[in-house]
């Protein structure tokens, strides 16, 4: 075995004992024994008193389930003090299951009630959706990236509650890759979307309950709006904290490594990169016929960034990006979580990609997902990354600033 084959193999056997270290929950969650409880957890407890009375239109997905693994619809349903009116999905559907550009209404099978699509013909709630309610709860898993687009979904029901007079509740869930860490971009003005629907950057150290209170605000939203709040909750700490049970928030949000990896790795999704939609391992790799994997893995451990090393890696997807194509690439290992900066690793990955493939990585659609101008221009360029950082940090730190008046948890 040359020296090469000796450093994969004690790179892959370091990697496989640090996954397995990152996802067993912490001993402090285990020894306890005290876990967070959610916001549909404390409404059973309070026998649902802040919606007693309430014609509910509810907004899910396979994510709004209690401590037992019950839905909150099927709770919302089957108590007497509410009337549940009308259920709303997001993008993948009320099961999660969906990777498709566009879903339908439907029926929700376990309760017979109308499941109106908020990722299809609209993203917002129209009035014909909302008639007969009087009050939009919201509870689905954020995995704490701006560019995820439950939280749009959110804003946009939001506005429709304040332009139709109907009440908002969010049933809280914590940020399940912290609620400390903030880093990345803010989005410009002018590249809102559906994937920045608000001034955030890429990570945004808040919960669905927190950003809610934000959006209010800051969209000037005339609206009676109520979070149901998280309890037991370290916002330092992550989702194997809490004692909660994994549920994939997406088809490709298998485990917590890949939403902490998300905010870095998700933003090349949109250039002629696959990351590994359609493997095993979403988030965990990147790679593409053209790329070569082995020097690129050379030139990141180069760099020696915090937490992270790199395998070179090959791998078929076998739908999406690439379908049926051998790519090279590699694979992106965490070796430290509280060390790993997933957004410097996101755009060292991406000034170097601009360095080594000039002519072939297609940098400007790096624009759709990054949405700040001048953060492109630095990755474009191929900026040292304190350079890249620097150009936004000043939004950034407006956005930390913004961003304490609306935080609920210490």
């Amino acid at each position: 075995m040359n020296t090469v084959h000796r450093l994969l193999a004690v790179l892959a056997g370091f990697a496989m004992l640090a996954q397995a270290q990152l996802e067993a929950p912490p001993p402090e969650a285990r020894a306890n024994g005290v876990f967070v409880e959610t916001g549909i957890d404390v409404l059973l407890r309070e026998n649902f008193a802040p919606l007693e009375g309430r014609r509910v239109g509810l907004i899910t997905n396979h994510t709004g389930v209690d401590r037992g693994g019950v839905s909150t619809a099927r709770r919302l349903y089957e108590t007497p003090k509410v009337a549940l009116v009308a259920l709303f999905s997001p993008e993948h559907g009320l099961h999660g299951k969906l990777d498709v550009p566009k879903i339908a209404d439907s029926e929700d099978s376990e309760t017979g009630l109308s499941v109106f699509s908020l990722y299809g013909e609209t993203r917002k709630p129209t009035p014909a959706m909302l008639e007969g309610i009087d009050t939009l709860v919201f509870d689905i898993q954020d995995i704490g990236t701006r560019f995820y687009t439950y939280i749009s979904t959110m804003g946009l029901a939001l506005e429709a509650a304040a332009e139709n007079g109907i009440r908002f509740v969010v049933l809280d869930r914590p940020n399940p890759i912290n609620g400390v860490d903030v880093a990345g971009p803010v989005a410009d003005p002018d590249k809102l979307s559906f994937t920045a629907w608000h001034r955030l950057p890429v990570r945004h150290g808040m919960t669905a309950g927190e950003m809610a209170l934000m959006f209010r605000a800051e969209r000037s939203l005339d609206l009676d709006l109520q979070v149901i709040e998280l309890e037991n909750w370290d916002r330092s700490g992550y989702f194997d904290a809490t004692g909660l049970r994994w549920i994939n928030p997406s088809p490709n949000m298998r485990s917590l490594t890949q939403a902490l990896l998300y905010p870095g790795i998700g933003l090349l999704e949109t250039t002629n990169l696959s990351v590994g939609r359609g493997t095993d391992k979403p988030f965990e790799v990147i790679g593409a016929p053209w790329l070569g994997g082995q020097a690129l893995a050379d030139v990141l451990n180069r760099m020696q960034l915090p937490g992270v090393v790199f395998v070179p890696v090959e791998f078929t997807p076998d739908s999406s990006k690439f379908a049926g194509e051998r790519c090279s690439g590699v694979n992106i290992i965490i070796t430290n979580r509280p060390a790993f900066d997933p957004l410097r690793t996101g755009l060292e990955i991406a000034r170097t990609l601009r360095l080594m493939y000039a002519d072939r990585w297609d940098v400007e659609a790096y624009a759709r997902l990054l949405a700040n101008e001048l953060a492109l221009k630095g990755v474009r360029s191929a900026e040292d990354f304190s350079v890249i950082e620097a150009g936004y940090r000043k939004g950034l730190d407006a956005f930390m600033k913004r961003r304490e008046m609306y935080l609920i948890y210490p």
